[in-house]
């Protein structure tokens, strides 16, 4: 248990805090490098997958033994300034990769745009739909109960011993 905590921690330093900051120290130096900047963003590229890829097998993979350790061990080689493994996964793993199945990816991303866009539609328009009937059924509601309170009030001031008794003037003949 305190190992698997210690490893998140890790992950989380050396996976995202120290390569964030050195990216942000990147990015605000006042002569920045093309290559620095290729180098981080080709980085984040890598760890976006790794993360994708991680959580959709995870079950198959973080029961391998010292899963965690080569997890870490993974990450500081792909930031590390002597090894800088970054480019060496990108360039000769992630690239030709994506080479390959660029426009297949591309039209998946179209489509599951296009079925997000249409259930966002859908509910939206059930969403109106129900809401303008429970406008009226609440607009119905206020106007009965203001049908009974007006009810009750006639009822109460008609037949009420309380209520002041008008003094009629007798009719002179």
């Amino acid at each position: 248990m305190l190992g698997s905590f210690i490893n998140r921690v890790l992950v989380l330093l050396l996976g995202y805090a120290y390569p964030a900051f050195e990216c942000f120290k990147t990015v605000e130096k006042n002569k920045v490098r093309i290559e620095e900047l290729r180098f981080w963003c080709q980085y984040w590229i890598l760890m976006a997958f790794l993360i994708v890829f991680e959580w959709s097998g995870e079950a198959f993979i973080s029961w391998f033994p010292m899963y965690g350790e080569m997890k870490i061990a993974m990450l500081v080689y792909l930031w590390y300034p002597k090894t800088k493994g970054t480019g060496y996964v990108y360039d000769t793993l992630l690239r030709p990769f994506m080479a390959r199945h660029e426009t297949e990816v591309d039209r998946k991303i179209q489509e599951i745009k296009a079925r997000i866009w249409d259930f966002i539609w859908k509910y939206c328009q059930h969403f109106a739909d129900m809401g303008q009937g429970k406008f009226f059924e609440m607009l119905q509601y206020v106007a009965n109960q203001s049908l009974k309170f007006k009810q009750a009030n006639q009822v109460n001031s008609g037949s009420s011993n309380d209520s002041p008794r008008r003094r009629t003037r007798p009719v002179q003949n």
